[in-house]
Order: structure tokens, then C-alpha cells, then sequence
């Protein structure tokens, strides 16, 4: 069979076609639909916040996805049938990351349980790629597993949209107490803004528990939504998949955040530009055009929920320099964890000393702030953190861009493009946030396990 065949010019691809070569045969103890679960999880255990008097039990649910991802990398430690797996060509430079973490349990200021737990975190949040590659093998199981991340995503989504249009039922009571009754002033006014009306609105959370926090899975609907709707699937599914990206766009207007919504751009941007790459012309022009048609829908939708605080916010990003605005807002963060902080902790200020870790294991008195990704590497390990980490991610794209161009099958290729294109927009929050320090980077660990998995056994150009 010849794999290195021209491209169709009708550009009509189907990742969900059965693939000519057999998928390999996979042993081991997890079950085939492991990863699929794991997925849904992500947005299933943050959402157990909703019951009545779930705070008390709210570190239990908030650690279940990692410890799911520990629990995940155990089974497939110990599981010989399990491990036959593809590498990935971040791991090296994962392990070189953690053993620089472990030196730092040596540090004067490093405690015992911080350390335990902030380590265990990096851990859990980079070990799907490990273990994901064994549980998903072939291009459909991914694409199923891409599926469930749509409807979760987007369910999550429409949730945050809900609690704009009617709060009084959507948002969940534990959630609007605190930040109305025990929050302050200043924090009132970081988590609110002013909708139609006059009423105050509480930057929705979704399935979340913290404002704001539907930006996340606004991002990933949205993205997915529109690669879903241009596939080739019944009319209802990707009338579903563009239901999910209207609601994901317009969740991220609702929650101010506008580093989600640059990278959902971001995102777009990369995926137009891969299509372009594969000549797939007439999906450059479909994708394009839907993505511009829900960008001005969303808004329009958002501004008639939200009020004009919405076109204030986002209109900024065209009405000031970019650049100026970057840097009022995070850049300076940025600037300072690479000046200021890297000199004061050379060597990071011990490990657990930022972030919830601090607040749960440590002196909350002695804790320090974070707020973008640069400055938490410097904080649990000082600059080498920061290069080891960046290397290790510049590792994964230059092997994401090796892989799409290795690939024989167009399809292959395709469903390549789609995780890379999905990633691409956690590494941009990089430079606004903390998202390897969340869920968010264990979702950008697992699809990259799942990619390598679907096609450590596809043909290559050449073979």
C-alpha cells in the first residue's frame, strides 16, 4: 500500500473512517474506556461542588482529578501489558524536571508536607503523558475521547452562560455567599461587574466554584465545537458542536477573561494555519468563516446578557496598544519574576510556598503570590525551572510539528492537528496564568499522550 499518496483535492477527510491498518492490540489492567472517563472527570468532579455542603468536602474533590492521573500512572507502572506504549519526546526532559524538584526538598525553606505536595502536583499533572499513550490506540478512540471533551466542555460552558441570564437559579449558593458576604470590597469588585440594569454580576464559574473559572472550558468548547462542526458527522452532532462553541465563546465574554479568549484566538489561528500547511483549502474556508460568523455572535449574545461591561472589556484589545496593555495587566509579572524574583531566589524560595499548596501545607502568614506561570517556576525552582520547563515544551511541539509531518495518512494528519491546535493555547496562558500548575496542563499532558498513542503504529511517509 502506497502511504504517501497526494491529498484529494475534494479535501473530504474523515478521521472517524476505520483506519486501513489494524489498530495494535492492547493488554493491561484499565479498562478500554479509561481515557474517555478520565476525561469526563475533569469536569464531573469539580462539578460535585454544587451539592449542599460540598466546601467541607471541597480539597477531597478538588485533588480527585490528580489523584485519577496518579492512580492512572500506578497501573500502568505496574502493568507490563499496560506500558506498551509509544514515547514521547518530552519525557526525558520531564524526568530531568523532576529530579531538579526533588533536589529542592533540600532547600532551607522546603518543608516536608509542601514539598510531598507540591511535587506530587507537578507529578500528577505530567504523568498523563506517560500513561495515556497505552489506553488510547488507534485514530477513533481519540476522536472519541476529543468528543466527550466537547460535550463536557460545552455543557460547562452553557452552564456559564445560565448563571449570567438567570443566577438565581444557575449559580451554585456556596459560591455567591462567599464573594458577597465574605470576600471585602476590593475582591467584590475583582469578581463582579455591572450588567444591565444596574445588577451586579458575578463572573460566572460554570461547573466550577470559582469566578471566572468557565473561561477554561470556554476554550476548549469553542475550539472543538468548530472542528467538530465542519466534520463530516450527522446533522444533529454538529449542530451540537456549534451550539457548544457559541456557548464556549460567549462564556468567555461573561467572565472578563481576556488571556482566555486571546489564546482561544491563539488556538484558531494555528489551526487555519496547519490546514493551510495540508492544503486543505476548502477547510480553511469553512473553518474560517464559521469561526469569524460565532466570534461576532458570541458577542452580540454576551453584550445583550452582560451589558456594555462585556464590550468595554474585550473592545479594549483593539481600542489600546496591545503591547502597553499586555504589560500593564500580566507582562509586568512576567518582567519581574525574571529580574527581581529569579535574583532574589536563584535557586526558587522552597518548595509549596505559592498558591492553595501554601494555604492547605503551609504558614499562610509566610506564603508568597503567583499569578503567571514564569513567576511559580521561580518560586518551586529558581531559573532552572523555568528553562528546563520551557525546554520540555518546546520538545513537544517541535516533535507535535515532526509528527503531523510524518504522517502518511491525511487523516492521520488531520487528527494531529486537532490536539496541536488544542494545545497551542494552553502553552500561549503561559504568559496570563498558571496553567501547568492546574488542571489545565494536565489536560495538555494527556492529549499529547493520547496523539502519541492513536499514532505510535499509523504509517509514515517513507515506509
Amino acid at each position: 500500500m502506497n502511504w504517501t499518496t497526494a491529498v484529494p483535492a475534494d479535501d473530504t477527510y474523515d478521521v472517524w473512517a476505520p483506519q486501513p491498518a489494524a489498530p495494535r492490540e492492547r493488554g493491561g489492567w484499565l479498562p478500554r474506556g479509561f481515557a474517555e472517563w478520565f476525561a469526563v472527570g475533569q469536569t464531573l468532579l469539580p462539578a460535585l461542588l454544587f451539592l449542599p455542603a460540598s466546601q467541607s468536602y471541597r480539597v477531597f474533590i478538588r485533588t480527585g482529578a490528580y489523584a485519577a492521573s496518579l492512580f492512572a500512572f500506578g497501573i500502568w507502572w505496574f502493568d507490563r501489558a499496560g506500558r506498551r506504549g509509544a514515547s514521547h519526546p518530552a519525557q526525558r526532559w520531564l524526568g530531568v524536571t523532576m529530579f531538579w524538584l526533588c533536589l529542592e526538598v533540600l532547600h532551607p525553606d522546603s518543608t516536608l508536607m509542601q514539598s510531598v505536595a507540591q511535587i506530587s502536583l507537578y507529578f500528577a499533572i505530567f504523568s498523563p503523558v506517560f500513561w495515556a499513550t497505552s489506553y488510547v490506540t488507534d485514530r477513533r478512540q481519540l476522536m472519541r475521547t476529543l468528543a466527550v471533551l466537547v460535550v463536557c466542555n460545552g455543557i460547562n460552558a452553557t452552564v456559564g452562560v445560565m448563571q449570567v441570564y438567570d443566577s438565581d437559579r444557575w449559580m451554585p449558593r456556596q459560591l455567591s455567599g462567599v464573594y458577597s458576604a465574605e470576600g471585602g470590597d476590593m475582591l467584590l469588585s475583582a469578581m463582579t461587574y455591572v450588567g444591565p440594569g444596574g445588577r451586579l454580576i458575578i463572573r460566572p464559574p460554570g461547573l466550577f466554584d470559582s469566578p471566572g473559572a468557565v473561561a477554561g472550558a470556554g476554550t476548549v468548547a469553542t475550539i472543538l465545537g468548530l472542528i467538530f462542526f465542519i466534520e463530516p458527522l450527522a446533522w444533529w452532532k454538529r449542530g451540537a458542536a456549534l451550539a457548544f462553541a457559541v456557548a464556549g465563546i460567549s462564556s468567555i465574554y461573561l467572565s472578563h477573561v481576556r488571556a482566555a479568549f486571546g489564546a482561544t484566538l491563539l488556538m484558531m489561528v494555528v489551526y487555519v494555519c496547519l490546514l493551510a500547511a495540508q492544503r486543505q483549502k476548502a477547510r480553511v474556508v469553512g473553518f474560517a468563516s464559521v469561526a469569524a460568523a460565532i466570534l461576532v455572535v458570541g458577542f452580540t449574545l454576551s453584550v445583550a446578557l452582560g451589558g456594555q461591561s462585556v464590550a468595554d472589556r474585550f473592545s479594549s484589545l483593539f481600542q489600546e496598544d496591545p503591547t502597553s496593555l499586555y504589560y500593564e495587566s500580566r507582562g509586568i509579572q512576567v518582567r519581574y519574576a525574571v529580574t527581581d524574583m529569579a535574583a532574589q531566589y536563584p535557586v526558587g524560595a522552597g518548595l509549596g510556598r505559592w498558591g492553595m499548596l501554601s494555604y492547605y501545607f503551609g504558614d499562610r502568614h509566610t506564603g508568597l503570590f503567583a499569578e503567571v506561570q514564569t513567576a511559580a517556576w521561580v518560586l518551586d525552582g529558581g531559573m532552572p525551572l523555568v528553562l528546563l520547563y520551557s525546554l520540555t515544551l518546546i520538545a513537544t511541539l517541535v516533535g507535535d510539528w515532526k509528527l503531523i509531518r510524518s504522517l502518511a495518512d491525511p487523516e492521520d494528519k488531520r487528527c494531529a492537528t486537532i490536539v496541536v491546535a488544542a494545545n497551542i493555547g494552553t502553552v500561549g496562558l503561559i504568559a496570563t496564568f498558571i496553567p501547568f500548575g492546574t488542571a489545565v496542563g494536565m489536560q495538555f499532558w494527556f492529549l499529547e499522550g493520547l496523539l502519541r498513542g492513536a499514532m505510535v503504529d499509523r504509517p509514515r511517509i517513507g515506509q
